[in-house]
């Protein structure tokens, strides 16, 4: 359990009272609302809750792939939320590795040219894992050449963090890491969330696993968009 002293630090990202509605038809729903949170360096958060509870929704705000509709998102000092497309892509580049539950890989790429081609989206001087050695904490050194549509279904989540960890995020955002891969595979991915939540990085991870679940530092549960008191 990771004990934060929050007069002394800052959270890598935090989340203030977002809000998130969607309209079909006459209809409205709401998919998050007034959710706060901080997480803090060296932190391994899950979030979990029932189908359609708002995570997913939660995660892409965190990684300012989508606009919240109320509340703002930050990130080390800088505001991501309502920032052009430009500074928001800037600010994950440097900071955010972003997991989802599937399209991490450009299928027209290897494994090590994807990997390739999000560190290059890196703005300069920004940090940069070494892709061999990275390859190999995945396990995926023989496969550095293997186009997406080759891999098993474990070797593409394994994949897909490879890429996430690309640039030595601050933080690792993960929807469903372990979703659609055996128990041998979970562990290997769940021994490196966990692994990434040292130092100076953090990881927070939407997931129904009660695997990953117990795993974590701290558990925040979402029901009907907003967070669950105990």
């Amino acid at each position: 359990m990771v004990v934060i002293d929050a007069e002394r630090a800052k959270p890598v990202i935090g989340a203030h009272e977002l809000y998130r509605f969607f309209h079909v038809g006459d209809d409205e729903t709401f998919a998050l609302r007034g959710v706060s949170l901080e997480v803090y360096a060296g932190e391994f958060v899950a979030i979990v809750g029932p189908s359609g509870s708002g995570k997913s929704t939660l995660l892409s705000c965190l990684a300012g792939l989508d606009e919240p509709d109320g509340g703002w998102v930050q990130v080390g000092d800088r505001r991501i939320t309502r920032r052009p497309e430009a500074v928001r892509a800037s600010i994950r580049a440097a900071w955010i590795g972003v997991l989802m539950q599937s399209g991490n890989l450009l299928e027209h790429l290897s494994v090590i040219g994807n990997i390739a081609a999000a560190q290059a989206l890196a703005p300069a001087g920004a940090r940069r894992a070494d892709p061999a050695r990275l390859l190999e904490r995945v396990g995926l050194s023989g496969r550095a050449d293997a186009r997406p549509s080759t891999l098993s279904g474990g070797e593409a989540a394994r994949a897909g963090l490879a890429v996430g960890l690309a640039n030595e995020p601050r933080v690792l955002l993960a929807d469903e890491p372990t979703g659609e891969v055996d128990g041998e595979t979970e562990s290997a991915v769940l021994a490196m969330l966990r692994e990434g939540a040292a130092g100076d990085r953090a990881v927070v991870t939407v997931t129904h696993s009660e695997r990953v679940a117990a795993a974590a530092d701290r558990v925040i549960r979402l029901v009907d968009g907003r967070v669950a008191d105990g």
